[in-house]
């Protein structure tokens, strides 16, 4: 549908066997609202799953599911239609466990028009009061995701002074930086900080789907556009007309899109695939990678021209081993954010412990130290986080990062070979760690998914996984 074109009436579903009941009230309210029909309950619950709904007036009494049991079955699933049932075999029972069920309203037959006509409206402004208080609670929920990014670092603070700044225009952003610094919460940050806050914040990741459907999921596809295609889908561009669309790992994708994506944010428009209507949308762009880009277009892997108009501003974010001022705070933070689900409170910190948070690398950023964190609470015996809790490779790599501190020069043939395989060994170490993260963050945590792409079987997969003590649900939240 063009924008263009798009419904602007409320849509109300009216349902009753008796067509003669619905057809005089398709006529009374079909200048105000977008009238659909059904017969009976299971014609309705078809319908709503298809049609967007913001009203249901459904009888009492039909054959086979009575109103009650259509209203129960919607509840299931929708809690915020209001619903309205009518009857002429109205009783103080029924009307109680209809409201209990959670009608809105219960009104009887033969049926006063006028009144109707504002309980109906009543209901359509008690729903859009509902809806708007979970979108606020939900803009809230978010806009503390951005405050969860804790730092006292001076680099940083200047980015979130950014990111405040360029909220407020409509100008593409590109976010850099390594796996786990937290680019979600930044682009997260941009969205609701700006003016489209009360839309919506379409996330895609472009390296988590496959080559072949990617273009089906930006831009969405016509039923029969291709095998498998049995209904019309909306595209994440269709989906985030008005608010904000997250190109997260936006270094993932093929060459060939690359091309279409720039075709599209150019010209703000797009055509569904199978489709030939061109659709209109208005759209705030936000793309994040923790590849280097710049050396991507030198290489020829990633377009110039896409990479110059996504980059507009851009926020670099600094790896936790660049911003280790916020190591402290940011442990205290975990501790209080895993108390409730680990079951602990720990109130202090061994000084070995922080000296090795201090020491350690941190490969996969902010997400890994989180990890290790409640690792350590979990075997943590008392109310300190003690040496004996960490992970054991954690442990070792830490000791091996202080040594590596104070530089040595090898002075003979011996020590030399000695070095060369304890720095290969943290290479390797440092290289798997890294390939797991980027697996798991294309497959958002599936394992079986990541061993097919990998070719490794899952068994010495899960096995890789466990060594770094690597939580593959912690993937599943994205960036």
């Amino acid at each position: 549908m063009d924008h263009k074109t798009k419904r602007t009436k409320p849509t109300l579903l009216i349902v009753d066997d008796e067509e003669r009941s619905t057809h005089i009230l398709k006529i009374n309210f079909r200048d105000v609202y977008h009238v659909l029909v059904a017969n009976n309950g299971e014609e309705a619950l078809s319908l709503l799953e298809h049609e967007p709904v913001n009203l249901i007036l459904t009888d009492l009494r039909m054959p086979e599911m009575t109103g009650n049991e259509l209203l129960r079955k919607i509840r299931e699933n929708n809690n915020h239609i209001p619903v309205i049932i009518m009857t002429a075999y109205g009783t103080v029972e029924n009307a109680v466990e209809s409201m209990k069920m959670g009608a809105f309203d219960y009104i009887l037959k033969p049926l006063d028009i006028e009144n109707l006509s504002l309980t109906i409206e009543r209901a359509l402004n008690y729903s859009s009061l509902l809806n708007e208080n979970v979108r606020l609670k939900e803009q809230l929920k978010q806009y503390e995701g951005f405050r969860q990014i804790i730092t006292i670092n001076p680099e940083m603070n200047r980015l979130l002074e950014l990111t405040k700044q360029v909220a407020t225009a409509k100008v593409p952003v590109l976010i850099e930086g390594e796996s786990g610094t937290g680019k979600e919460l930044f682009a997260r940050a941009i969205h609701y900080l700006s003016p489209r806050a009360s839309k919506d914040f379409i996330s895609i990741n472009c390296g988590a789907i496959p080559a072949e459907l990617i273009e089906s999921e930006l831009f969405g596809h016509e039923k029969g556009a291709f095998t498998g295609a049995s209904a019309q889908k909306k595209g994440k561009f269709e989906l985030a007309h008005h608010g904000t669309l997250f190109l997260d790992e936006i270094g993932e994708l093929p060459k060939n899109m690359q091309v279409k994506l720039l075709r599209a944010i150019e010209e703000q428009q797009f055509t569904r695939v199978g489709g030939t209507q061109t659709i209109k949308t208005d759209i705030r762009f936000v793309a994040a990678t923790n590849r280097d880009l710049n050396k991507e277009v030198e290489e020829g892997r990633f377009r110039e021209d896409l990479y110059y108009r996504l980059k507009v501003v851009n926020l670099r974010i600094l790896p936790l081993r660049e911003r280790k001022d916020d190591i402290p705070l940011l442990v205290r933070h975990f501790l209080e954010k895993h108390r409730k689900d680990i079951g602990k409170t720990i109130r202090h910190i061994d000084d070995r412990v922080m000296e090795m948070f201090m020491n350690y690398f941190w490969p996969g950023n902010v997400r890994e130290l989180e990890n290790i964190v409640m690792h350590t609470m979990l075997f943590t015996p008392a109310d300190t986080l003690v040496p004996d809790a960490l992970p054991v490779e954690f442990v070792n790599q830490a000791k091996q990062n202080a040594t590596a501190t104070e530089e040595t020069i090898p002075e003979t043939k011996e020590a030399l070979q000695k070095e060369r395989k304890k720095r290969y060994e943290e290479i390797d170490k440092k290289l798997e760690y890294n390939f797991l993260d980027r697996i798991l963050q294309k497959t958002h945590g599936n394992i079986t998914r990541a061993a097919e792409l990998t070719g490794y079987d899952r068994r010495q997969l899960q096995n890789l996984i466990h060594k770094y003590h690597i939580n593959a649900q912690n993937y599943k939240k994205g960036t």
